[in-house]
C-alpha cells in the first residue's frame, strides 16, 4: 500500500507579521533583510522542490484536501475562538496570541492546514493508503483551544483526532519530535487516558514555563503525558536512546490504534533558533523506530504532520529522509553535510551524562 502525501500551494501563503526572528520589531530591533518570521513558506517549499528533484514524489500517493469545517473545528475549538481568529482574519489579519501573526485570509489557510492532518488521518483509518505525512502550515502543536502561540492559529493534529474519533478511532500516540515542547497537544488531552501525549524537546526553550517531566497528566489522563526534556546539544545518538528506552516501550504498554507525529525538523543542528544537534539520519532513524512500533502494534498506521524546522538550507534533506523512511523509495537525497554534523556530535562524556537523565526520566515513567 502507498504513502499518502498530503499539500497544498495555498498553505505556502500564509504570511506573518513586522518580525526580526521571534522579536517583534520596534525600539531597537532592526528588520532583517529576509524579513519576518523564522516560520516562512521555503523550508516547506524547498522540501517539497527537492522531493520533485529526486524523483521521491512519484512513489507517493499525492492527495489534496478539503479545509476542515465548523463542526470539525469545534471538537477543539470554542466558537468564540473561531469567530475572533475569522473576524480578524477578513479584516486584514493580526495577532490573536502570543507570535501567531497572520494576514488576510488567515483563517481560511489555518482551515485548510488543519484540513490536510483530517484527511491525512481519515485515509490511513480507511485503509486507503499505509501511513501518511500532511505538509501542513501554519503548525499546530502549540496552539491552545483558545489561544494561539508559537507559529500555530489552530490545533492541527488534535482537530485531525477527534474527527476521526467521531468515527470510531480507539486509542491515539501521538509523539512530538519538534524540538519545542508540544503545549497545545498535551493541553487538550491533559486529562484523558485514550490519548498518550509523548514530546521530546529541547528543555525549556519554548514555552519557556512548560514541558517538565514530572507533569504526566491529571485525573483519568495521569500516566498518559510524558515529557522528556533534554539538554542543549544532545545530539543524534541521545536522541536514538531517549526514542528506544522510553518512547517505544510506553507504545508497547499503551497498545495504540494509531500513531501520530508531530513531525517538526527544528531538532535539526542548522535550525536558528534551537541548539539540539540532530541531522538528516537522527530523522531518518527516528522514523524506522517509530514505524517498527507501528508494525508490531497497529498495523503500520502512520501519520506525520509537519511543525516547525527553520532551515531553509536543512529541513528539506531532513524531511526528504523521513518521508522515503516511509514509503521506501529508492529515491535518495544524501545529506550535503553529513562529514560536518558528524564531526560536530557530541563527545563521549557529553552522551553518557544524556544518557544518564534518559535512565533517570525511564525509570521515573517505570520503563
Amino acid at each position: 500500500m502507498s504513502t499518502g502525501f498530503y499539500w497544498d500551494e495555498r498553505c505556502f501563503w500564509h504570511a506573518g507579521g513586522n518580525y526580526a526572528l521571534t522579536l517583534p520589531l520596534g525600539g531597537l530591533v532592526q528588520p532583517l533583510a529576509a524579513g519576518g518570521l523564522p516560520e516562512n513558506p521555503e523550508t516547506k517549499r524547498r522540501l517539497k522542490n527537492l522531493m520533485e528533484a529526486t524523483g521521491l514524489v512519484k512513489d507517493l500517493s499525492v492527495r489534496g484536501a478539503e479545509p476542515a469545517t465548523r463542526q470539525v473545528l469545534e471538537r477543539v475549538h470554542p466558537a468564540s475562538y473561531l469567530d475572533a481568529f475569522k473576524e480578524m482574519s477578513d479584516a486584514g489579519g493580526g495577532e490573536l496570541g502570543l507570535r501567531t501573526p497572520f494576514a488576510k485570509g488567515g483563517y481560511e489557510i489555518a482551515c485548510l492546514s488543519a484540513g490536510l492532518a483530517v484527511q491525512a488521518v481519515a485515509d490511513v483509518m480507511a485503509g486507503e493508503v499505509q501511513n501518511a505525512y500532511a505538509l501542513s502550515r501554519p503548525p499546530g502543536h502549540h496552539c491552545l483551544p483558545d489561544w494561539p502561540n508559537g507559529f500555530c492559529l489552530m490545533a492541527n493534529i488534535a482537530i485531525a483526532i477527534e474527527a476521526a474519533k467521531a468515527k470510531g478511532l480507539g486509542r491515539v500516540a501521538v509523539i512530538d519530535w519538534d524540538v519545542h515542547h508540544g503545549n497545545g497537544t498535551e493541553h487538550i488531552f491533559y486529562e484523558r487516558d485514550d490519548v498518550l501525549t509523548i514530546s521530546l524537546h529541547q528543555e525549556h526553550n519554548y514555552p519557556l514555563d512548560s514541558g517538565d517531566v514530572g507533569d504526566t497528566g491529571r485525573s483519568a489522563g495521569e500516566g498518559f503525558n510524558m515529557n522528556i526534556p533534554l539538554p542543549p546539544g544532545t545530539g543524534h545518538e541521545s536522541y536514538v536512546e531517549a526514542m528506544a528506552r522510553i518512547v517505544l516501550p510506553a507504545l508497547d504498554r499503551f497498545q495504540p490504534d494509531l500513531i501520530i507525529v508531530a513531525c517538526g525538523f527544528d531538532a535539526g543542528i542548522y535550525d536558528p533558533i534551537a541548539q539540539m544537534l540532530c541531522t538528516v539520519e537522527t530523522f531518518g532513524e527516528m522514523t524506522r523506530q517509530v514505524m517498527g512500533a507501528a508494525d508490531r502494534l497497529c498495523d503500520g498506521r502512520v501519520v506525520m504532520v509537519h511543525e516547525g524546522g527553520y532551515s531553509e538550507v536543512y529541513v528539506p534533506f531532513c524531511g526528504h529522509r523521513v518521508i522515503q523512511e516511509l514509503s521506501g523509495s529508492d529515491c535518495d537525497a544524501p545529506d550535503p553535510m553529513a562529514p560536518t554534523v558528524k564531526a560536530r556530535q557530541p563527545n563521549a562524556r557529553a552522551i553518557a551524562f544524556t544518557s544518564g537523565l534518559i535512565e533517570e526520566m525511564a525509570a521515573g515513567f517505570g520503563l
